[in-house]
């Protein structure tokens, strides 16, 4: 008995180390990616590896995995000999991507409206009460997750593998921007607005209805961005 457990154990240890590194991986990557969306690694940012490894308790092999990850996302830029820094999108780069984006919403609200199923559609609302619930608690990360994934749940329910994909795709590079749009409480507040009218175009599956708020949602928080970004870099007087 005791040579049959050891050759279950022998044979079941690298199966088990592989899931543990893939597990290491994605979490590292999710880590990562959270930085740089909610502004702990702000555009233009070295990435010191030694600092980062501290923080989140790793070696450098995994983080550099994910970094690699992180690039071909378009979320750092990777320099040989220079390492690496979190990527900085000019204006037109975040006006021509959002306006992209908002193209890319409205097609999914449109196809969500012809397919979605009840329980595509209830899970999307209990998410909407979680978001309410987060923006009157003033809880902006908790807001922006539920925010996010019921803008996802709607492109999934558009069940078009093709615009799945190029939705994904784009989404990841703005997402950071998507976070900063709320940082104005009017702003934020209309946002909530708008998702209620969102979610009532989504239950009467008027798909025209939809499509026309996620494209001016979009375009607004383009703008929102613009403004803040603006903002920023006009000299104190």
């Amino acid at each position: 008995m005791q040579n049959l457990n050891t050759k279950v154990d022998q044979v079941l240890a690298p199966v088990l180390s592989k899931v543990l590194r893939l597990r290491l991986h994605d979490t590292v990557v999710e880590q990562l990616r959270n930085f740089i969306v909610e502004g702990v690694l702000t555009p233009g940012t070295r990435l010191n590896e030694r600092e980062l490894c501290e923080t989140l308790g790793i070696s450098r092999t995994p983080l550099r995995e994910a970094l690699k990850v992180l690039a071909a996302e378009g979320l750092i830029d990777i320099v040989p000999n220079r390492g690496a820094t979190v990527s900085r999108m000019s204006e037109a780069e975040i006006g021509e991507t959002f306006e992209l984006m908002s193209g890319l919403e409205a097609f999914s609200g449109e196809l969500a409206c012809e397919r979605i199923t009840a329980v595509e559609l209830a899970q999307i609302k209990a998410l909407h009460y979680a978001m309410l619930a987060c923006h009157a608690q003033k809880d902006l990360s908790g807001y922006y997750s539920k925010n996010q994934e019921i803008h996802d749940r709607i492109n999934e329910a558009a069940g078009n593998s093709a615009l799945r994909q190029i939705y994904t795709s784009v989404n990841r590079r703005l997402q950071s921007l998507r976070f900063r749009s709320n940082l104005h409480t009017a702003k934020w507040d209309k946002a909530v607005e708008e998702h209620e009218e969102m979610l009532k175009a989504l239950e009467a599956r008027d798909g025209k209805r939809l499509a026309a708020i996620l494209r001016q949602h979009l375009l607004e928080k383009r703008d929102a961005v613009l403004v803040l970004l603006a903002d920023q870099e006009t000299p104190d007087n």
